[in-house]
């Protein structure tokens, strides 16, 4: 069906906006990949664009030779890998209950939990509960206090709620159990929107700032976000800046850029396997008829 000229207007608006969204996310990113390959002096006199100038290789060799940035990447997959896959379980364990109608206390349940995104806990209680659980210093502290997102729980209840009652009844007449059914029948036909979520969780371990800042004292167990924010407050402990023939083979201009990549690539690059489920999560998850 041929479009209309308004149709092709509103086409070429929408497009344009979204390029230039797109840009604004973009452009940041490759500026800073730029300046992590380019000689300090380029990179201070802010010669660098999205292109390297004097391209050098020194700044990734210094940073992937960097072992406390190493602790703290594996800090931050650990959390996100394992707090992910406790996270999910947590939230299909409490959303799929929540979603059958037969529970007879469900309303009141899900009112007192959707409380919980109106009204946070205060700091000071909240840092309190933590501490008293004795997991203060620990990893257990990066994972246990954001668990169970509400708004996530509430996402893919709703999905829950949209898959067809009478496969819950074709189950039941074949000696379905309710775990059996969750496991067996739910979860694989809610592929799209696990994938949502658990993307969702996953970026939200690998940015932990707040609780690292609250509950963590030991360096060794500083995740990568926390280190990050330790360099730019104390850039020398970055590293010692190497002199050559009294030239800098780079600087704290250039470490900051290529750390910020080091922390940021590999989270983005879990995006592309997980795109086809996104959209299609996100929309299926929030509606209900």
């Amino acid at each position: 069906m041929r479009k209309s000229i308004s149709e092709r207007i509103f086409d070429i608006f929408n497009y344009t906006v979204l390029i230039i969204l797109a840009l604004t996310m973009i452009l940041p990113l490759l500026q800073l990949l730029a300046v992590s390959f380019s000689s300090p002096i380029a990179a201070d006199s802010k010669q660098v664009f999205l292109w390297p100038v004097e391209f050098t290789l020194d700044t990734w060799a210094h940073i992937l030779q960097n072992k406390v940035l190493w602790k703290s990447f594996a800090v931050t997959v650990y959390i996100t890998v394992f707090g992910t896959f406790l996270s999910m379980l947590f939230t299909v364990l409490t959303a799929f209950p929540l979603s059958r109608k037969e529970f007879m206390l469900r309303k009141p349940i899900m009112f007192m939990i959707v409380i919980t995104m109106i009204f946070n806990a205060p700091m000071i209680p909240f840092f309190l509960t933590v501490r008293s659980l004795g997991i203060m210093d620990t990893l257990w502290a990066l994972i246990i206090p954001g668990l169970i997102s509400t708004f996530n729980m509430v996402i893919v209840r709703t999905f829950f709620m949209g898959i067809p009652s009478e496969l819950d009844d074709a189950a039941k007449i074949d000696g379905c159990n309710p775990f059996r059914l969750l496991f067996q029948i739910y979860l694989p036909l809610s592929k799209p929107v696990l994938a949502t979520i658990s993307l969702f969780y996953a970026v939200g371990y690998w940015n932990t700032f707040q609780t690292a800042i609250l509950f963590i004292r030991n360096p060794d167990l500083y995740p990568l976000q926390l280190r990050l924010r330790e360099y730019f407050q104390a850039p020398e402990e970055l590293a010692a800046v190497n002199l050559i023939m009294n030239e800098l083979a780079f600087n704290t201009t250039t470490l900051k850029a290529a750390t910020i990549i080091f922390a940021t690539v590999p989270i983005v690059l879990v995006y592309p396997y997980l795109q086809k489920y996104f959209v299609k999560g996100a929309v299926l998850g929030s509606l209900k008829d």
